[in-house]
């Protein structure tokens, strides 16, 4: 195991190699003759010779209980997959044709102390000491290295490797922090960046209405790049919110653990997110499994999606239906074969291929002896080193699915194009000073990378390889699900693509047949803070709770939603109000004084009543027209007055139905000339009244040649005319025009006439006020005539009614809304008519009608 078991050395290492170069001076004169190498390293490794040498670092062990180490098959098969693709090409006549592959390999066992040595040591070779020399012949100990697996190894590595332009092309390290090419102008990779596959997650989230759900991440840069990145990008895309975000420790840490796993058992989101490492799920399931918490559904990055260790039966009733984000699958000819070709040399004595020798005795559990690794107890069965890996089940077999493997195997290509590239150079066409061309004995990484940036292939199973700018491969990842299947086999099945179409646009492909839940009806999992707001209501964010946490308002009045989770309700048209539902727009019910409702109906019936009681009253006085009491009460005015009692009763029904232009013009025009007529008759009796009772006075004659027919008749028109100029003026104006009055009610449109103009109607009232007062008055002084001429009286009652329900009408109209302002103007109309009718023809109707029930009484007597 050598340098992976001691780890506190190798960090007292790393102090040291941090505060100096890689070789110091022998001499301090500023012509240096030779360099020593400062430190050696006895790492785990496997190498080949050969005229350019590549460098890879891979996670061959682990911890799982520090500082215990655990052999891990699949990370031995990465490793050997970058020997075979440098094999293959070797083996290729057109690709680097006389040019011989070699490699470096070594173990970081997953310890960022190991790793950062491992990439140091590929850097600056083992030669203990070199001459320096000013034509500077001869190749770096490495031109390009593959790796590292992790994000926070790369960025150590990158940090300082990169100072020399040395290519590094990691086929794992996902963190979005490298795409930074000020700070890491070496860095490629063949993975897409964590940015890529937070949104990759979120648009999975959104596809399934996921909107509550935590977040699990590693405590290193991996972890902590998406931890920042998540939330904003949720908030971003309006996907939801994290109910909780935790940090999972290395290395063991049960009180933590504890703590994380109490944490996702108390919370109500059913979706756990987990962007970690496999030796992290693997520590946090064991706790997983101890307080037994079920019902959640995992969503893996690619660093676990794929791992086998966590498919057990002991585990997928947890873990089943997960969705994962997996490397892109691709597939490897001649892999199987190469990896069962796979033998130690038992002539190594020197140690260099340790990786082999240790992967040999994990799989057939025996040592080689002497066993220079120590994997084995003494006392362990020999290993012969001739056993055979037909038999053998293993997972370093498995080539069934390809991912990080696929990602090694096109790194290695992309190395080797851009070598091929350079090599093609045409002396005096090169891209370097002086138009100058690489060769192969003046070779060095920053070449390499000039070439490596402009690199453009296509693999055997059809994938591009290329790099943008900042040093990324095409974006694009498999959606995996973990399926259990009844007789306790898992199965890690593809059930998507997700892949960058546009500048930013990404394409979700999901086959959701496919998908296995592990619920009970099969069904994807809610998890929302709070279940969404249905279309009538908005939401209303609980204070101190993030933007998911919400509760259901309804729409106010004149306010409507008509989508799930509106933020907002939307006000209503002008004349629409909202549905009882709140979920859409309708339109306003209308009011206007209407024939058709009970109080139109009553008021209508009243009006025809009225009139017709005028045309029968009139009847009688035509009938009676000889009479004396039709004589004696100047029949020409009195059938004028009824005439006008008659167009005041009709003039009301212009204040019923649904208001128009005519309608409101006419209405008070023909209200106002009406009772100006009417009053003004009554007004003209009065004045022959007194001039009667004075004319019978000695030397009253003369005041009766003011009050001939003809004066009669004169005053009467001139009063009416100017209440007819009134209105014309009023018409002219500002003439009423209807009216859609939303203020009384929200919910109604109100049809009414506006007056257009306050004053012009307070003109006609006051007019038709001022003549029924001065009746009024002169009536009141001619009360006490004789019985003889008792129709001043009658006057003087019938204008006190009249005065009445007019003085009690502008607070009634005025306090009335929409139709019932109509309502009271029509009724102190009818009821101003009636008094007059009653009041002035009521008792004239009884004795004339009583007079002629006696003659005819006297009649039949005497027959």
């Amino acid at each position: 195991m050598g340098a992976c078991l001691n780890i506190v050395q190798c960090t007292l290492c790393l102090i040291l190699i941090f505060s100096s170069s890689f070789f110091y001076p022998l001499e301090s004169s500023s012509h240096f003759s030779s360099c020593k190498l400062r430190r050696q390293f006895d790492l785990n490794g496997m190498h080949r010779r050969g005229d350019v040498i590549l460098g890879g670092l891979f996670e061959v062990h682990y911890t799982s209980v520090f500082p215990e180490l655990t052999f891990d098959p699949p990370g031995f098969r990465h490793a050997m997959t970058m020997a075979f693709a440098i094999d293959e090409i070797n083996r290729n006549s057109i690709l680097l044709p006389n040019v011989t592959l070699g490699y470096s390999l070594y173990d970081n066992c997953a310890t960022l102390v190991i790793g950062f040595s491992a990439a140091l040591l590929l850097a600056s070779g083992q030669e203990e000491q070199f001459l320096l020399k000013d034509t500077c012949l001869g190749n770096p100990p490495v031109l390009g290295i593959v790796g590292d697996s992790f994000s926070t190894f790369s960025i150590a590595t990158s940090d300082v490797i990169g100072l020399y332009k040395l290519p590094i092309v990691s086929y794992f390290a996902t963190c979005s922090c490298l795409t930074d090419r000020q700070r890491f102008p070496s860095f490629f990779r063949t993975i897409p960046s964590d940015a890529f596959q937070v949104n990759a997650m979120i648009q999975i989230l959104k596809r399934f209405g996921w909107t509550w759900a935590g977040l699990l991440v590693s405590d290193d840069d991996y972890g902590l790049h998406v931890a920042r990145s998540f939330q904003p990008e949720l908030t971003r895309l309006g996907a939801g919110c994290l109910a909780y975000t935790e940090i999972l420790p290395w290395g063991e840490n049960p009180a933590e653990l504890r703590r994380i796993v109490g944490v996702m058992k108390k919370s109500t989101a059913r979706v756990v997110i987990v962007f970690a490492h496999q030796i992290h799920m693997i520590q946090l399931m064991e706790e997983v499994v101890r307080q037994n918490v079920t019902g959640l559904q995992w969503m893996a990055s690619e660093a676990w999606t794929a791992a086998a260790v966590l498919q057990t039966p002991r585990l997928m009733p947890y873990l089943g239906g997960s969705l994962g984000i997996a490397i892109r699958r691709g597939e490897i000819p001649g892999l199987r074969d190469f990896l069962l070709g796979t033998q130690p040399d038992l002539d190594d004595a020197s140690n260099e291929n340790s990786m082999m020798r240790q992967f040999w005795e994990y799989t057939f559990q025996c040592r080689f002896a002497p066993s220079p690794t120590g994997w084995m107890e003494a006392g362990g069965a020999l290993c012969t080193g001739r056993e055979t890996l037909q038999n053998v089940e293993s997972e370093f077999l498995d080539v069934s699915n390809l991912r990080p493997e696929y990602n090694i195997y096109k790194a290695v290509y992309a190395l080797a194009y851009a070598l091929h590239d350079m090599l093609q150079c045409e002396p005096g066409r090169g891209p370097f000073r002086g138009s100058s061309c690489a060769t192969l004995q003046t070779l060095e990484p920053w070449q390499l990378m000039y070439y490596l940036e402009k690199v453009n292939f296509t693999t055997s199973f059809g994938d591009q390889v290329s790099f943008d700018e900042n040093g990324e491969a095409l974006p694009i990842y498999d959606i995996m699900n973990w399926r259990w299947l009844p007789d306790g086999r898992t199965k890690v099945q593809n059930v998507g693509v997700v892949k960058k179409t546009g500048l930013n646009d990404e394409e979700l492909t999901l086959d959701e047949e496919k998908i296995f839940w592990n619920s009970d009806f099969g069904q994807p999992p809610q998890s929302v803070c709070s279940e969404s707001c249905p279309p009538g209501t908005r939401t209303a964010r609980r204070k101190g709770q993030p933007v998911c946490c919400f509760d259901c308002v309804p729409c106010s009045e004149g306010k409507f939603s008509n989508e799930t989770d509106s933020v907002e309700c939307i006000s209503c048209p002008e004349d629409f109000w909202s549905s009882p539902q709140r979920d859409h727009c309708v339109p306003k019910k209308t009011e206007f004084l209407s024939y058709h409702e009970p109080l139109g109906i009553c008021l209508t019936t009243a009006s025809l009543l009225g009139t017709f009681i005028c045309v029968v009253v009139l009847g009688i006085f035509t009938y009676h027209r000889s009479t004396p009491m039709v004589r004696a009460n100047n029949s020409e005015l009195s059938f004028l007055l009824l005439v006008s009692l008659k167009l005041c009763f009709l003039c009301s029904l212009l204040f019923i139905g649904r208001p128009r232009l005519w309608t409101c013009q006419l209405r008070h025009a023909a209200f106002g000339i009406s009772f100006v007529l009417c009053v003004s008759c009554i007004l003209v009796k009065t004045m022959v009244v007194l001039a009667v009772f004075k004319a019978s006075k000695p030397g009253g004659g003369a005041s009766l040649k003011w009050f001939g027919v003809m004066q009669q008749r004169g005053t009467v028109l001139v009063l009416t005319s100017i209440q007819a100029a009134i209105c014309t003026a009023w018409l002219v104006s500002a003439s009423p025009s209807p009216h859609k009055n939303t203020e009384y009610h929200n919910d109604k449109i109100v049809y009414e006439c506006a007056v257009g103009s306050t004053i012009g109607f307070a003109v006609l009232l006051g007019y038709i006020g001022l003549l029924a007062i001065l009746s009024f008055l002169l009536a009141f002084l001619a009360r006490n005539l004789p019985d003889n001429f008792n129709e001043a009286k009658l006057i003087t009652f019938s204008m006190l009614i009249f005065c009445a329900v007019w003085v009690a009408f502008v607070p009634a109209y005025i306090n009335s809304p929409g139709k019932y302002a109509d309502a009271v103007e029509v009724f102190a109309i009818l009821a101003s008519s009636f008094g007059l009718l009653v009041a002035l023809f009521g008792p004239k109707c009884y004795i004339i009608l009583h007079q002629a029930d006696s003659q005819i009484a006297v009649s039949s007597a005497r027959l």
